[in-house]
């Protein structure tokens, strides 16, 4: 993809995140790799205004070139999960309503319900906190996402990565609609945990979910 049309997607995610209320306000920000670097959304710009030439381009140093905007504060962490996760392209992160409770209240997501493994694993973990826009927040949440696709981030939000800015941002809403279930179950008492074995079946079967019928589509080759 262009770099143009990069930019392009990014403020549409950006956008729908925003309007989906995901990350209410200006808070979020959404980023994509680019070269050796990336592309993300700028600090404080309220998304509606947001255009493809406000996005920046940072370099694999966190070099910004002169006479861009700044960066999103996270920028440290949008590198930092692209250094550990070289098979993901594109990030979202949100203050989305409920992830972020679970976050504030100090829980991760574990497996009550099998969809948990669309993050990865077994669990959606929780990272430590650290103060935003900080080196050492970087390092927490490049660790959670070093086996995950997504993560809660303690008194902040949530964190998901895809392959493509599209995969991203759904995934970022799956773990929306988990963190809120798990809440409401947790109102009920104490949650029943499907065990590890189970999970290992789902996270096996998530590998090749949705293939089947994509192959086998009237008029493919497969």
């Amino acid at each position: 993809m262009s770099e143009a049309a990069l930019r392009q997607e990014i403020v549409a995610t950006a956008r729908a995140m925003s309007a989906s209320g995901l990350s209410p306000g200006r808070s979020g920000n959404v980023s994509a790799r680019f070269e050796s670097g990336m592309l993300i959304t700028p600090s404080g710009l309220a998304y509606d205004a947001m255009e493809p030439g406000d996005v920046v381009r940072v370099g694999d140093d966190g070099s910004v070139a002169e006479g861009q905007r700044a960066p999103s504060t996270e920028w440290h962490f949008h590198l930092a999960a692209y250094r550990a996760r070289l098979d993901m392209h594109a990030l979202v992160h949100t203050h989305s309503l409920h992830a972020t409770v679970l976050a504030c209240a100090g829980r991760s997501i574990p497996p009550f319900h099998y969809m948990v493994a669309v993050a990865g694993g077994s669990d959606i973990p929780l990272v430590p906190y650290a103060t935003f826009g900080t080196a050492e927040l970087a390092a927490h949440v490049a660790e959670g996402l070093r086996e995950r696709k997504a993560c809660l981030m303690a008194h902040h939000g949530q964190v998901a990565m895809g392959t493509t800015l599209a995969a991203a941002l759904e995934l970022a809403h799956e773990v929306e609609v988990l963190a809120e279930q798990y809440f409401k179950v947790l109102v009920l008492g104490p949650p029943h945990l499907l065990p590890e074995a189970e999970m290992s079946v789902v996270l096996e079967k998530f590998k090749t979910y949705g293939r089947a019928a994509i192959e086998h589509e009237p008029g493919s080759l497969a």
